[in-house]
């Protein structure tokens, strides 16, 4: 919900991979949630994807500038780093929020 809320209010699609895992067969189907512990805070329903572990990063392709700019704050949760991807090269263009910067306006 926090990161991406199209889901929650339009239904909106998103396929979702594992970065460090890419081109690995999927075997698990599962269904991706945020960490907002809502009921409405689902990404993504019945998908297939690679085995997952600890430390993995799981990433939702296509989400383009709504998500970003839609996310929120709740929970106190931080936003996300923002990762532009085109022929196969990345680069940051929004950090990660840290905790302290979700505070700092805070009296």
């Amino acid at each position: 919900m926090t990161d991406n809320i199209r889901p929650s209010l339009y239904q909106a699609g998103y396929e979702c991979g594992v970065i460090n895992k890419i081109g690995l067969d999927k075997i698990n189907q599962v269904t991706v949630a945020g960490k907002c512990c809502e009921s409405g805070d689902i990404l993504i329903t019945d998908t297939d994807i690679m085995e997952i572990q600890s430390g993995d990063i799981l990433i939702t392709t296509s989400t383009g500038a709504y998500g970003y700019s839609m996310s929120s704050n709740y929970n106190k949760i931080p936003k996300p780093a923002v990762v532009f991807v085109k022929d196969g090269k990345s680069k940051l263009i929004c950090k990660r929020q840290s905790y302290k910067d979700l505070i700092s306006l805070e009296l």
